[in-house]
Order: C-alpha cells, then structure tokens, then sequence
C-alpha cells in the first residue's frame, strides 16, 4: 500500500477515496465510485469542471465570501491559501452600541431574574442584536457545483461557519477550520434545573442538501478549547456548538480522512426527533477513516438516517471528559463495522454506545484497545435497563477499501486530517 506522507496528491489505489487519475489537482478530483452514500447515482464532483473564470483563489475572509458570491452555482473550485480569519477584529466588532456584558450579567442573575422566566428587556435585546451581527459577518453560504479546497499543509479558517444549505454537489478538502467562538451565548433560565448557556454556529453544517463529500479535513475547537471557558451562573459559558452537523433532509454525504478533536458536541446527524418530515428517508451518510481525537460525544449522534461508519479511529485519553462516541437516536438505522477504539483503563467499552430510542444498530468486527470486542453485548452487560438491538436492517455496498480494524490507529493518525492533500 501506498503510504501518504505531507502534503501529497491522494492516489486511488493507495486511499480508495480520490480519482487521481488524470486529475493530479486536489481541486480537480473527484469523488470515486462507490465511496460512501455521497457517490450514489451522478455521484460528486463539486467544482470539478470549472473553466478559468470559476477558479478563485483567497487570502482573506472577505475575499472567500466575494468568491462564494461570484461562483454563483456555477462549476466553481476556491483554493485557500493561509488561514482566513472571520473574526479578525474580535467580539467587540460585533456588538450593539449600548450592549454591556457585566450588565448583562448583574440583570440576569439567577438572584435577581430567578429561573422561571425568559428573558427580556434591553440588554437581552442588545445581546440577540449583537448575535445578529456576528451571524451575517461570520457565515457563509456554499452555492451548488463548489470544490473548496485549502492550498499547502497550513490552510484554514478561523472562526468562520460555513453553511451548505440547500444545494447540491459541494466537496470542502484540505482545511484546518477552527470552530466559531459565540461572542453573545444566550443565557436560558428555563433550560434544565437550574438553567443553561446556549450557543449559536457549527464549523460545518450540511441543511438539507445532498452530494457532499468533507474529506481531509482538521475539525478542531483550536485556540479556544471547552476548558478554557469560562463558568457564570454556576453553568459553564458555552460558546461552541457542532463541528459537523448534517441536519434538515441532508442526504448523500460522505466524510472521509478527517480529523474531529477537542470538542464537545462533535457530529449530529439529524438535530431533532420532530424532524421525520425532512429526515425520514434521507441523512445517508458515510463515514469512514476518519479520526475523532479527545471528543466528548456525538461521534456521530444519530436520528433517521441510513449511516455506516466503517474503519473509523477514536481515541479517548485519560482524564478527559466523555460520555460515548455512537448515539443511538430515533428510527436510525445505524451500521457501525470494523472501527477501532483506544480507551484508558477508566473507560468501560461499554460506554461507546449511548441509547437515546429504540433502534435497532449493527456493530460487528469492532476493536477496543486491540481486542474484538461486541460492542453491543458489553454495552447491554454494563447499562442493562438500556437494552440494544442488534440488526440495523439493511447491507451497506457503497464502500471502496476496507482495513483490518486493527492497522487504523497507524493508519488514520498518519493519514486523516488537513495537509494531506495539496
């Protein structure tokens, strides 16, 4: 096999994932034929036929989003060099005049506002007007027929989320995209027992759109990881939400050679259980080589979907924080085989799979700290009123090289992430 080292153009043979014949240009590959749900019927090709006056290459924020603006759903391939920074300027760019966070925060005390109503008066307004501002400055609208694909092993995005919404055949390749930091969490006295910081703006988030393929990427919180935000209220100061999140009649997607790490709320599939009206039917997702690095759950979380999981690294370490890795959520149909799972001696195997409703999975050809292990019969051994079916229904045959489980700790760490493939 083929080994990838740096910054190198991926190799059908080597990876099963790129089509490098005859396009040794990133930008210009492909997804292959049977590699994941996003290969189905056309498959994806994103930008791939794009003639000159479609080929953009960016150095800033403002420039990425000018050349979203200008692709226009027309073949379009955006090479980004450097790291774009969304919000160069700070959180105090984006504030309402008037908006006074320690105000804010005297208005708002449990103490004083209690816990049993919504929030409401100026600074709450003055904080949603802010949130508002940070929204338009910091999203970004991906438009059908795209390749985005980062240039060198040091390529990124800092802050920005980008929204693939409503379109269809998109690849996104090669970048370390650091998580968007909330400037303006929404405290909710409400949420839960004694009340909640909510906050706004996945890395990467497919709505309801279809052919997608997110490969060789670095998902990451980055400079700004969970422990070192700070609590008020009693409640931490949440200022992150998902890193990957395919949601709303999404369909077709397949992830492959990322890297997910240091996060919280990693990877939703499906973001409701009212949602069957978008989601029956569709959020068919692939993931496979992809490596969830020191994340706390969701890994993914799944609702609805069709989803195979397949020769995937998680690494947990210890003492960090983690609930599972698999959720298991409603009428999802979820096939997880041949992944490998590193656990500190604190961590019980048992705990990979979280059951949220009743749904049947198939979990077979697992390992855990290099032994087979059944992941469902030592998940039912060890949480016995939260029983798991086995037999998710259904064969999945959009794959193309399947590895022995126990070669992916070498494989995906060397091999999954940003700089990969320039």
């Amino acid at each position: 096999m083929t080994v990838l080292v740096g910054c190198t153009a991926l190799v059908l043979a080597a990876t099963g994932t790129a089509q490098a014949a005859g396009h040794p240009d990133p930008a210009r590959q492909t997804l292959a034929a049977q590699d994941g749900w996003a290969s189905e019927g056309a498959g994806t090709t994103g930008g791939s036929a794009a003639d000159d006056g479609h080929v953009f290459t960016v150095t800033t924020w403002a420039e990425f989003k000018a050349a979203l603006t200008a692709a226009a759903d027309a073949p379009s391939i955006i090479k980004v060099k450097g790291t774009l920074d969304a919000t160069s300027q700070g959180c105090a760019s984006f504030e309402a005049p008037g908006y006074d966070f320690d105000q804010y925060l005297a208005d708002y005390d449990p103490a004083v506002w209690g816990l049993d109503d919504p929030l409401t008066g100026e600074q709450e307004e003055l904080r949603a007007a802010s949130a508002d501002s940070q929204k338009l400055g910091i999203m970004a609208f991906v438009p059908a027929n795209t390749t985005i694909v980062g240039v060198g092993e040091d390529a990124g995005i800092r802050g920005g989320s980008l929204q693939i919404k409503g379109v269809q055949n998109v690849i996104l390749r090669n970048l370390t995209i650091e998580a968007p930091l909330d400037c303006f969490p929404a405290w909710d006295p409400t949420d839960g027992a004694t009340g909640a910081w909510n906050s706004e703006y996945d890395a990467v988030v497919v709505y309801g759109s279809q052919h997608v393929w997110v490969d060789h990427n670095t998902l990451t919180d980055g400079r700004y990881p969970d422990s070192t935000l700070p609590s008020y209220f009693g409640e931490i100061y949440q200022q992150h939400d998902g890193l990957l999140d395919i949601v709303r009649g999404a369909d077709l997607v397949t992830a492959s050679w990322n890297v997910l790490t240091d996060h919280d709320k990693t990877l939703m599939i499906g973001n409701s259980d009212s949602a069957g009206a978008d989601d029956r039917g569709r959020l068919r997702v692939t993931l496979h080589h992809n490596h969830f690095d020191g994340v706390v759950e969701r890994a993914p979380r799944v609702r609805f979907g069709k989803v195979d999981a397949y020769n995937n690294h998680f690494t947990v370490t210890e003492g960090q924080k983690y609930g599972y890795s698999f959720g298991i959520g409603i009428e999802s149909q979820l096939v997880a085989e041949k992944n490998s799972f590193s656990l500190p001696s604190s961590v019980q195997a048992g705990t990979v799979l979280k059951k949220w409703k009743e749904a049947p999975l198939t979990a077979s050809g697992n390992y855990v700290n290099g032994a087979a292990t059944d992941l469902i019969t030592v998940h039912n051994a060890q949480y016995p009123a939260e029983q798991l079916a086995s037999g998710a229904g259904w064969t999945p045959e959009l794959r193309t090289k399947v590895n022995d489980p126990r070669a992916l700790p070498g494989l995906v760490t060397r091999k999954a992430g940003a700089g990969k493939v320039c």
